[in-house]
Order: C-alpha cells, then structure tokens, then sequence
C-alpha cells in the first residue's frame, strides 16, 4: 500500500508526505532524518489517505503541496484527518 500523509509540528505547521512505510517514515521525521523537519519536531500524524496505486499516492501528495489551505483540505478531506 502507498500513503499519503500530513504531519504537524508543535507550531501548527504542516508537512506533507507519502511513503510506502508510515510508521517508519513517522520514526525518521521524528529522529531527525528527515532534511525538511529536521529539529522542528515532535510531528504528530494528523492525516493518512491509503492508495494501492503508487502513481495515484504521488499525484495526490503534489495536489495537497500545490493547494497548502488548511481550511479547503480540512473541509473537503475530513475522512483522512486521525484527529
């Protein structure tokens, strides 16, 4: 399975991702392995959309980057949020 998802730093700002091992991918954002959250932690999953298609996952993540309105992806993706 491939996910996309948002984490969310002590500061209420977002980063989005996919990745085929979340609970791996959430341990390296979360021990400084990752270039862009690096030091910004701890991140906290608030979103996971699961896809069984790679190239769907990708093309969803670029969407999310390219709108980056908390309030549009709150309203129209809700079923996602874990909160």
């Amino acid at each position: 399975m491939y996910y996309v998802y948002i984490l969310e730093s002590p500061e209420a700002k977002w980063y989005y991702g996919y990745s085929e091992n979340i609970a791996q991918r959430l341990i390296d954002h979360n021990s400084n392995r990752s270039k862009y959250t690096r030091f910004k932690g701890p991140w906290t999953l608030v979103f996971l959309r699961e896809f069984d298609n790679k190239n769907k996952a990708l093309k969803f993540e670029q969407y999310l980057k390219k709108s980056r309105n908390k309030t549009f992806i709150k309203s129209n993706f809700q079923e996602y949020f874990l909160e």
